[in-house]
């Protein structure tokens, strides 16, 4: 693990804007649009009244609390070190101080797909060799994919991809160590990130390993931060799987700590506190889970959706490929069919599960969700390979009388106040589960290949029109549309709204749903709808978006001093930002059979 020292010269990126104020007020009115256009349409207002007050709220605004609330903004940016957003608001607003389980309602989630070189009989949960239910080619995918990962990062740090040359380089270096070394840490509400620990730290090479609820540390960089080979990896897991398989021989069974992690950010934080005042040897676990590299949950067993009277141990895995055996994979990857086995707040944990289907989840705030989906599709491009270790079959034992050193029990000392506490918040947990569903439908007529070379559209463009057009006729009415755009061209810069919805996007709809209409008019509808998309696309990824100027100005009224703005007490202020309809991707990649966090709002 090498650290950065002195690097060519790189191009810094420029400060992220604070947008002109008029100029955002404008933005807000016209998305207000297609909601008024439908309230009008539903008799509940005149269109041309609904909107004309919303334009004398946000003329009275621009010229009294908003041009100070401006002035508020611009001074406190001046303050900041690199930019109003990042350094004051984004992280407690959009992640820290939401206290909802981070279970289903904030974690992303990615399902890769099979690895070739795995045996199909393997793939379909015939392994002849099974150990506290982990299998030998499971251990291999597993070892195989954290020395993937480690490669990436090690790669990056050394300028051999994405060289900081470049703006991307420059962005998506620093936003891959974000992800590496870092877990979020529950309190009381608003939660906060840990610290980064220096190199030289033992817990900073470590892995943090969840097999059957046990937690465990495997080093995977020596004392010198050079990483480990995958074959000596390897050796490790399997030293740790061999312990697994003992204690459950003893008879021994792990309380579930980890399940509440999943809990309501609250009720964590209370017990997270007093299970610390237990012991010493549980702020030593816990410290090493934070610094650990990053997360490995070995699960055992191949889920399935089946329902009782099988155990997650005896289910019978589904036809490969078929929708059953799809859904399965992205639900245990999701979330586990009771959140066990799983450390929510660890920022990448990679999942693998006996029969080595595999995937990631990880927690959202430290960097965004495309960033871990980018070192992901590295860690999948190939396959393992064999040559890599010495035995080609991963059944065939090394030398059993080698103690195995590098790895550690991470145990902790729990109460009967802990268990009933495991108890209540999985069976929240199982709420939750129950209460969303996740799957993928692959489309095989035609992709963006087809949509930017033969149609000559916008493929994201396209697909947020048909989105809208499938919310419709399913639902009979329009919602507000969530997309997100990156502002990675700026220093420090996260994400803006897209909002889909529009006056533009609604014709072209109601077009497609009017038989009057002809080809040529929808066509035209389309175009149109697009060509507005395009532009909103450009402007939120350029700083020029409008939700986060809104947030931010909203964040600079003081109501203690009795400031209010009726603009943003209109009720149409928040209906436009309840996002039923949440459409941003992780990822186009083909290696992943389905990516995906959850909807802003649950209906």
């Amino acid at each position: 693990m090498r650290t950065n020292s002195t690097f060519a010269k790189y191009p810094t990126l420029p400060r992220l804007p604070i947008p002109d104020l008029r100029k955002t007020l404008d933005r807000y009115l016209k998305s207000l649009q297609p909601f008024l256009l439908d309230d009008a349409l539903q008799g509940e207002s005149s269109y041309d009244a609904a909107y004309n007050i919303r334009v004398q709220w946000a003329e009275k605004f621009e010229n009294g609390l908003g041009k100070l609330c401006q002035e508020r903004l611009q001074a406190l940016d001046r303050a900041s070190p690199h930019n109003w957003l990042d350094d004051n608001f984004w992280m407690k607003k959009a992640y820290h101080e939401w206290r909802a389980p981070l279970l289903v309602n904030s974690n992303w989630w990615l399902a890769f797909h099979n690895d070739d070189n795995v045996p199909k009989e393997v793939l379909q949960g015939h392994s002849m060799q099974v150990k506290a239910g982990f299998t030998p080619w499971q251990i291999r995918r597993a070892s195989w994919l954290v020395f993937r990962l480690l490669d990436f990062k090690e790669r990056l740090d050394r300028q051999e991809l994405y060289k900081d040359t470049t703006r991307t380089g420059v962005w998506l270096r620093e936003n891959t160590a974000k992800m590496f070394n870092v877990g979020r840490i529950p309190q009381l509400h608003c939660d906060t990130l840990s610290s980064v620990p220096p190199p030289t730290d033992p817990d900073a090479r470590t892995l943090f390993i969840m097999l059957h609820d046990w937690c465990y540390a495997v080093d995977v960089y020596d004392e010198h931060q050079t990483c480990l080979g995958v074959m000596e990896i390897e050796k490790r897991i399997r030293a740790v799987v061999e312990d697994v398989e003992m204690r459950l021989g003893r008879g021994e069974k792990a309380v579930p700590v980890g399940v509440l992690s999943s809990d309501d950010r609250d009720i964590w934080a209370k017990n997270l506190q007093y299970l610390l005042s237990l012991s010493p040897t549980n702020q030593s676990t816990l410290r090493t889970i934070l610094n650990s590299l990053m997360g490995l949950s070995l699960d055992h067993y191949t889920h399935t959706d089946l329902p009782p009277p099988f155990s997650p141990s005896s289910q019978p895995v589904p036809p490969l490929s078929t929708q059953l055996e799809l859904d399965a994979h992205l639900h245990n990857t999701r979330s586990s069919p009771n959140a066990h086995n799983r450390w929510f707040d660890k920022a990448f944990t990679l999942i693998i599960e006996s029969n080595t289907r595999a995937g990631a989840m990880g927690e959202h705030s430290p960097c965004d969700a495309l960033v871990p989906s980018i070192v992901a599709e590295y860690a999948l491009v190939q396959g393992i390979d064999e040559q890599a270790f010495l035995h080609s079959d991963p059944g065939v034992s090394y030398d059993e009388e080698e103690e195995i050193p590098g790895w550690k029990r991470l145990d902790w000392v729990v109460d009967d106040i802990i268990e009933q506490e495991c108890a209540k918040a999985e069976e929240r947990a199982k709420v939750i589960i129950q209460d969303s569903d996740d799957s993928v439908l692959w489309f095989t007529e035609y992709g963006a290949d087809w949509i930017k070379g033969v149609a000559k559209f916008s493929p994201d463009a396209y697909i947020q029109m048909v989105l809208q057009l499938a919310w419709f006729k399913t639902r009979g009415e329009f919602t507000a549309t969530y997309e997100t755009a990156l502002t990675r061209m700026f220093n420090k810069g996260r994400t803006e709204t897209i909002r889909t919805l529009t006056a533009d996007s609604r014709a072209f709809v109601l077009g497609m749903v009017d038989p009057s209409k002809s080809t040529a008019d929808r066509s035209k509808l389309l175009h149109r709808a697009l060509q507005t998309h395009t532009s909103l696309t450009r402007e939120a990824s350029v700083g020029k978006g409008i939700d986060r100027h809104l947030l931010g100005l909203r964040l600079m009224l003081r109501p203690e001093d009795g400031e209010r703005c009726e603009l943003f007490e209109d009720e149409l202020f928040e209906r436009s930002q309840r996002w039923k309809l949440s459409t941003s991707g992780l990822s186009a990649g083909h290696l992943f059979r389905g990516t995906g966090y959850s909807p802003l709002i649950f209906i």
